[in-house]
């Protein structure tokens, strides 16, 4: 269950992320609202999950869902780069995410 509630935790990270930058600095209400109230839930999330997975395992976890999830909304709706440099270390990035999955498979 921590698993999975990790890996929800680190999709609101990608949402209050896409809202911070909509936000345009906090200078947009409704986008700075949406993004305080995802964040509140991707580290309570984060919070809940660290009482039952280690520390740099969650972490890590919750970081690479956040960094790949804004990689690709970054593209898909920003209009950001999709060079092969860029693309490469997401997977690395990936690799890594499913490594530090596996390596906690008993938990």
């Amino acid at each position: 269950m921590a698993w999975l509630v990790i890996t929800i935790a680190g999709l609101f990270e990608v949402v209050w992320a896409y809202f911070m930058k909509q936000s345009q600095g906090f200078t947009r209400i409704v986008p700075t609202i949406i993004m305080f109230i995802t964040m509140f839930a991707s580290f309570g999330m984060l919070s809940w999950s660290m009482k039952f997975l280690p520390l740099g395992s969650a972490y890590a976890v919750w970081t690479g869902i956040g960094i790949v999830g804004s990689f690709i909304v970054g593209i898909l709706f920003m209009k950001e780069p999709a060079n092969f440099i860029r693309i490469l270390s997401v997977c690395l990035i990936m690799a890594g995410i499913i490594l530090m999955k596996l390596s906690n498979k008993d938990i």
